[in-house]
């Protein structure tokens, strides 16, 4: 089974292309023109066990939200249309992931029922051309597109890099889980038969 998918989003403010690859290794080239956002992708490929090629040109002279955002857009589009119809796939996945001073936890269900909570106290300020705030909005987008429920909480931390790379390593390590193809699973994981409905 080829899990795989590319999408192409073209607006007024960004043009995003990507493609993604379930069964991978975190190969891929990541080119938004937002360094720390490139980063954070850089991550969640390598421990998410993903191949993954973004390329986005956004509106960066008004800041880095549209791409952000369109990005995690894109990304959970791809996630939706690689996963199908979710037959045998594990569903539920977790972790907790400490990153020197910080520590995040992740929980994701990938149930057909868009729904993020995000909880990080971060500090004001940006990194590498990427608002703090803006952690939450990818994630909001990647739920939102990908319809799975997922809850980040940065339970501790004081340096907002470490903060937010625990968080897309939290997430990365659980979305690896829930995406994984289960032996014993011969259907869609649902007493109502779908999860994607």
């Amino acid at each position: 089974m080829t899990r795989t998918a590319e999408i192409n989003r073209d607006t007024k403010e960004t043009r995003i292309e990507l493609a993604l690859a379930l069964e991978g290794s975190g190969i891929g080239t990541r080119a938004t023109g937002v360094g720390f956002l490139d980063h954070m992708l850089d991550l969640l490929a390598r421990h998410g066990r993903l191949d993954l090629d973004v390329v986005a040109r956004g509106d960066l002279e008004t800041g880095a939200h549209h791409t952000v955002e369109d990005t995690g857009i894109v990304f959970g589009q791809a996630l939706d249309r690689a996963l199908g119809d979710r037959a045998g796939i594990t569903r539920y996945g977790s972790a907790n992931v400490p990153m020197d001073e910080a520590r995040a936890s992740c929980a994701i269900d990938i149930s057909g029922r868009p729904y993020c909570h995000f909880a990080a106290e971060l500090p004001p300020g940006g990194t590498g051309g990427f608002d703090h705030e803006l952690a939450e909005e990818f994630f909001r987008a990647v739920a939102n597109a990908s319809r799975m429920t997922l809850h980040i909480d940065v339970e501790t931390g004081t340096n907002a890099h470490h903060m937010i790379e625990a968080a897309f390593k939290a997430f990365a390590r659980a979305l690896r889980a829930a995406v994984a193809l289960d032996p014993t699973e011969t259907g869609v994981p649902s007493t109502k038969g779908t999860l994607t409905q």
